[in-house]
């Protein structure tokens, strides 16, 4: 077979560029999707609503049944106290899954709650307030110091 004969090799091969998995121009109409936000924030599933609850039930089980010694309260505390110290995962809505689920360190969580659960009401209220007044602190110290620096930006934009 002669290649120089054969009309096959000498015809060259008109290709459309259709079948192409990326675009073979880059203009900046090809970009504007990348610079788009997102219109509004993911909505949080039911499945993670659900999660939370029960993670707050647990909580909230050892918090207010720690002292009891016999009946249902006590099989309540027992019951949160055992589902939070368990590393299972072999069900859906585990202390491990719930976690993971909603993004936590399951050690950290697990960690927390239990010396929450060790606090008596007052102490627990007092440490809650103690947190909540931090967060405001640092909220409004975030709003003084964004003033003064547009204040900053303004004055030597003028000057």
């Amino acid at each position: 077979m002669n290649i120089i004969a054969d009309p096959r090799s000498t015809k060259t091969a008109d290709f459309t560029y259709q079948f192409v998995p990326f675009p073979t121009t880059f203009g900046r109409e090809n970009l504007g999707h990348f610079f788009v936000l997102p219109a509004e924030a993911p909505v949080p599933t039911p499945e993670k609503g659900l999660a939370a609850g029960v993670l707050k039930q647990a909580a909230h089980d050892l918090r207010r049944f720690r002292g009891a010694t016999k009946g249902f309260r006590r099989e309540l505390y027992l019951d949160a106290y055992s589902w939070i110290t368990a590393n299972d995962f072999s069900w859906p809505y585990s202390f491990v899954n719930v976690c993971k689920l909603l993004d936590l360190s399951p050690d950290v969580v697990r960690a927390e709650v239990l010396a929450d659960a060790s606090l008596g009401w007052l102490d627990y209220w007092t440490q809650r307030a103690g947190r909540v007044s931090r967060k405001v602190q640092a909220s409004v110290v975030r709003v003084f110091a964004n003033c003064s620096n547009a204040q900053r930006v303004e004055a030597s934009q003028l000057a």
